[in-house]
């Protein structure tokens, strides 16, 4: 039974929102002229990136009066057209801009369920999800999609059942600023992931998709390479999730309740032994001061569960290296691998001392006379101990309030 669509009521919210559609297309000349035509149903705020097509796109464009287009060539992949169009969208004045992608996969009637959807949440990231194991849909999609959502969790810690759909609706204008060095299929995810650690919500929403049988079906998608190269954005994008956005969330989200909260779950409701709960107190804050930056939080969970520790409290005590703890961290470290090798701890620089040419000789005695590798090994070695130390005293702190305070086991 089809849904019967009021055209009009959605042309008028859509020019209320502010909000217009955006087709990149790249030799797509059998579905091109269909997809425009459904789009403009709904709205003639249109936007159609000709990322160097080499059929007959750019003769079957000019039918189109009403529409923005923008062309150049070579082709430079589909995550340079997105920019392209976000850009001009920008420019334009535009609030939102819906991406569909020009190859008849998406339904153009599937506008409403992003335009009712951003009413509802406004200035949020709309991805569309699609059924994923529908008649026609690629393995090697289920599989690279499964990997992308695993990955974006990761990094921002929301899940979602599609993270590699390009049918979307944007905030363009609360996107301003953000940079992007991606150009191909990855750029969707780089701007998810960055979308979320600008704090924009990143939604999912029903959609429907269709794939053509076998060969009738046209992807410029490769396999290979851009698999390597989402592969290559997931290692750029790990470390400054690990070191900057993680962390950063849970000094967020610090208050006397949420800590209160996370004590009785973790520590008081639960039937393990004080003594395994000390370890694993133990063993996360060691894990997250040794030098291993960006990895510590997951190489710690990976090791907690073979060393049968809760990965919860393990996870927790690991995030002993958010930012506000890291000088300490690093002060701490240093110092005891000075200790250790018996090295003057006292080389300082007075601040009223300093000139531009006490700095450069600073500089020169620093980068060419072994000081950086001197202090660099004085880290490293330092920072093992000193996460020994620590961790023992964290372990033995928790132990003994643990104790004082009860756990449900020993009530």
């Amino acid at each position: 039974m089809s849904v019967i669509v009021d055209y009009e009521l959605y042309r008028k919210k859509i020019d209320t929102l502010k909000c217009c559609v955006i087709i990149p297309t790249y030799n797509n000349q059998q579905t091109i002229v269909q997809v425009i035509t459904d789009v403009l149903k709904f709205t003639n705020n249109i936007i159609v990136i000709n990322d160097g097509a080499t059929d007959s796109t750019p003769e079957l464009l000019k039918e189109f009066a009403v529409i923005q287009i923008i062309s150049y060539s070579p082709n430079r992949g589909k995550g340079i057209a997105l920019r392209t169009g976000i850009k001009a969208a920008q420019k334009k004045g535009y609030c939102y801009a819906i991406t569909i992608d020009s190859d008849g996969q998406h339904y153009a009637d599937d506008i409403p369920v992003f335009i009712d959807k951003i009413e509802q949440a406004p200035n949020s990231l709309l991805i569309g999800a699609r059924n994923l194991n529908q008649e026609n849909m690629p393995k090697k999609n289920t599989f690279g999609n499964k990997f992308s959502n695993f990955w974006f969790m990761l990094f921002t810690g929301i899940n979602l059942p599609d993270t590699q759909s390009g049918y979307r609706l944007y905030p363009i204008q609360k996107m301003k600023g953000a940079r992007y060095f991606t150009s191909k299929y990855e750029f969707e995810i780089e701007v998810s992931v960055k979308a979320a650690w600008r704090g924009i919500p990143v939604l999912a929403v029903p959609i429907k998709v269709f794939y053509a049988e076998g060969d009738k079906r046209i992807s410029h998608f490769r396999p290979g390479k851009d698999f390597t190269r989402i592969s290559l954005l997931n290692i750029y994008l790990f470390v400054p999730a690990m070191l900057w956005y993680k962390p950063i969330r849970i000094v967020k989200h610090l208050s006397f309740e949420n800590m209160k909260a996370v004590v009785k779950k973790y520590f008081l409701d639960t039937n393990e032994s004080v003594m395994r709960k000390s370890l694993g107190v133990a063993f996360g804050v060691f894990m997250g001061i040794v030098p291993i930056w960006g990895f510590q939080f997951v190489s710690a969970l990976v090791l907690a569960h073979f060393m049968k520790l809760n990965k919860a409290i393990v996870g927790l005590a690991a995030q002993i290296s958010v930012p506000p703890m890291i000088p300490f961290l690093l002060y701490g470290s240093l110092r005891t691998g000075q200790w250790l090798l018996g090295r003057d701890m006292s080389e300082t620089v007075e601040t009223d001392q300093l000139t531009l040419e006490t700095t450069k000789q600073l500089l020169h005695e620093y980068l060419f006379s072994g000081k950086v590798l001197q202090h660099l090994y004085e880290y490293l070695l330092g920072s093992m101990i000193f996460a020994v130390i620590l961790a023992i005293a964290f372990g033995l702190l928790t132990f003994v309030l643990l104790k004082l305070f009860g756990s449900k086991k020993e009530q």
